[in-house]
């Protein structure tokens, strides 16, 4: 079955860390300060952080005075970037079945690819510095 928009918790967390970390390019954050803002579990958050470390997007850095900063330029990267590096590749299909019965005349007419279409596109252009400010969390 396709679906229009769909993002896990695990999306959802790293889009808004990566927005988090945005907010104060220059500084360093630990897991316990990010978690604490999101209101999510650390445990969780940890996973997510490592992901997005291994996809290039996040920076760590162990010890007294370490903790996350984003890899690159807020300016650099893309929220497709981020929701591809959990998610994985974001599909754009045209049918609610794995194999279309309709015979190319949907019963959604071009409704989903239309939305598909949007949301990506949405994700390409926005980059994470256009969406930092709207995080409304303010770092301790």
């Amino acid at each position: 079955m396709t679906n229009l928009l769909k993002i896990s918790e695990a999306g959802a967390i790293a889009l808004h860390t990566v927005t988090y970390l945005a907010s104060e390019p220059e500084r360093v954050a630990t897991t316990a300060e990010i978690a604490n803002a999101l209101c999510v579990s650390e445990a969780h958050l940890s996973k997510v952080l490592q992901r997005l470390s291994r996809a290039g997007l996040v920076t760590s850095a162990r010890g007294p005075k370490g903790g996350h900063s984003l890899a690159r330029s807020p300016e650099a990267i893309t929220l497709l970037e981020v929701y591809e590096a959990i998610e994985g590749r974001l599909e754009t299909n045209d049918c609610m079945l794995m194999r279309p019965a309709c015979d190319s005349n949907c019963i959604m007419g071009d409704l989903l690819h239309k939305v598909n279409a949007l949301v990506k596109e949405h994700l390409s252009n926005t980059r994470v510095s256009d969406v930092s400010s709207l995080m409304g969390v303010k770092n301790a």
